[in-house]
C-alpha cells in the first residue's frame, strides 16, 4: 500500500496483468474500486438521476464542475451547506475539476478555437500567465480565474479530490503552443500546490503534451517530482479535436509509464471502448458526460452495440434493453417498445431510465475489467467485449 501524501487517502494496488491494474483508492468517503467510471454531476446533480440510483451502478466517485457550482449557487453557499457532499447528498468520494477547461471551451465555442495566449475575436475568455480572465455565462460578471482562486473555490466546495488549473490546447495544436501549455500548466501546478487547501482534501495534478508522447512523458515526471506533490497524476487535453486513433498511440505509450504509486487518471474519455483501451494500458479513473447526455438523446449501450430507441425497428419489440443487464430499467422489464413510445412522447421517465441503464452499463465494464484483471484474463475479456459492442480492439 501506497503512503497517502494528504491524510485519509491512499492507494493499494491488489493485481495487475500487463498494464492493466485493479485495486482500491482510500478516500475520506469511502473506498474507490480500480478501474472506476466516475459519473458527471455538473451542477452538483448527475442530470434525472437521485444519488441512491446514482450509486446503484457501482459508481463511488462523482464529478462537480467548478466553473458551473462558482456561478451558481457560489462556493460559499455550498460550504454552508456542508459543502457538497451534504448540499448534494452524494455520500461517496467526490472530485471536483478545476474550471480551466470551461474556459478553453467558452473560448472555442465563442470566438472559435483559442490559442494559447491570444484570444480570438469574439471569445469571452481572457487568458495570461495569471490565469483565465471572463465573463460570466450566468450574470455577466468579470471573473478571473487564477491557480490559486482554483484552489480556493474547489476548497469550498469542498470535494474528496480537487484538480489543478491547467491549460488546455485544442487537439491539432501546433508544437509551440503545446509546449507553452505545458510550460505554463508546469508553473500553475507549483503555485496550486503552494496554495492553502482543506487538510483532508487530495489535489491532483493534469499531464498535458497533446498526442506528442515525448512531451507527455516528460511532463509527468516534471510534475511527479514537485515537492510539494501531487495525490495523483492526470492526463488532460484528449478528446479535444485529435484522431481517435492518435490518442489511442499516446495513451499506450504514455500511461503505464506514469507513477505507478499514484492514482491515474483520464479525464474527459469517452465510450465504453476507450475505457477498454485506457485500462489496459494502465488507467485507473474516468469520467465522461457520454453516458448520460447520449441517453437523454435517447441512444443506450449495450453488450450488443448501440440502440437509438427512436428507431421504428424498436416499436413492437418486448425485450428490454439488454436481456444480460441487471440494472431497474431492464431487470423490472421495460420493453424497447414502452421506452421508444416515452421517447417520442417527450416523458421525462425514459430519461431517467435511459440514464440509469448507460451508467449501469459503465459500471459493469469496469466491474469486468477489475475481475479479468485479478484473474490474468484482461486482454481476453476486453477483446470478447469489445466484439459484442462491434468494436474492435487491435
Amino acid at each position: 500500500m501506497t503512503a497517502p501524501r494528504t491524510p485519509g487517502f491512499s492507494l493499494c494496488i491488489t493485481a495487475t496483468d500487463g498494464h492493466a491494474r485493479t485495486g482500491v483508492l482510500a478516500t475520506p468517503h469511502g473506498p474507490v474500486p480500480l478501474p472506476t467510471f466516475m459519473p458527471v454531476g455538473t451542477q452538483g446533480t448527475v442530470k434525472t438521476l437521485t444519488p441512491a440510483e446514482v450509486a446503484s451502478t457501482g459508481a463511488r466517485v462523482v464529478l462537480g464542475n467548478t466553473y458551473h457550482l462558482w456561478q451558481r449557487p457560489g462556493p460559499e453557499a455550498v460550504s454552508a451547506l456542508g459543502g457538497l457532499h451534504g448540499f448534494s447528498r452524494w455520500p461517496h468520494a467526490m472530485l471536483t475539476d478545476s474550471g480551466g477547461f470551461q474556459a478553453f471551451s467558452l473560448g472555442a465555442g465563442l470566438g472559435g478555437r483559442p490559442s494559447h495566449g491570444r484570444p480570438q475575436q469574439g471569445s469571452l475568455v481572457r487568458p495570461s500567465e495569471d490565469g483565465f480572465t471572463f465573463r460570466s455565462h450566468v450574470d455577466g460578471e468579470k471573473r478571473h480565474l487564477s491557480p490559486e482562486e482554483a484552489v480556493r473555490v474547489q476548497g469550498l466546495i469542498g470535494a474528496d479530490i480537487q484538480m489543478q488549473l491547467d491549460v488546455c490546447p485544442p487537439g491539432g495544436s501546433d508544437p509551440r503552443t503545446v509546449e507553452e501549455a505545458v510550460a505554463r500548466t508546469t508553473r500553475w501546478a507549483k503555485r496550486a500546490l503552494a496554495a492553502p487547501r482543506p487538510t483532508r482534501q487530495a489535489l491532483f495534478g493534469i499531464v498535458q503534451g497533446g498526442t506528442d508522447a515525448r512531451l507527455r512523458k516528460a511532463h509527468a515526471e516534471e510534475l511527479a517530482a514537485l515537492d510539494p506533490s501531487f495525490d495523483g497524476l492526470a492526463l488532460g487535453g484528449f478528446s479535444v479535436g485529435e484522431p481517435i486513433d492518435k490518442m489511442y498511440e499516446t495513451l499506450e505509450e504514455v500511461a503505464h509509464t506514469l507513477d505507478p504509486e499514484r492514482p491515474r487518471y483520464l479525464m474527459g474519455v469517452g465510450t465504453p471502448k476507450d475505457l477498454l483501451v485506457a485500462i489496459g494500458h494502465g488507467v485507473d479513473m474516468f469520467d465522461c458526460a457520454l453516458p448520460t447526455r447520449n441517453a437523454r438523446n435517447g441512444q443506450a449501450f449495450t453488450r450488443n452495440g448501440r440502440i437509438v430507441i427512436k428507431q421504428a425497428a424498436y416499436k413492437a419489440d418486448p425485450l428490454p434493453l439488454d436481456p444480460d443487464c441487471a440494472c431497474a430499467a431492464c431487470k423490472d422489464g421495460y420493453s424497447r417498445a414502452y421506452l421508444r413510445h416515452l421517447y417520442l412522447a417527450g416523458e421525462i421517465l425514459v430519461l431517467r431510465l435511459l440514464s440509469l441503464h448507460n451508467l449501469h452499463f459503465y459500471g459493469e465494464v469496469v466491474a469486468a475489467a477489475r475481475e479479468a484483471i485479478a484473474l490474468g484474463r484482461y486482454a481476453e475479456m476486453s477483446r470478447a467485449w469489445a466484439a459484442r459492442m462491434g468494436a474492435v480492439l487491435a
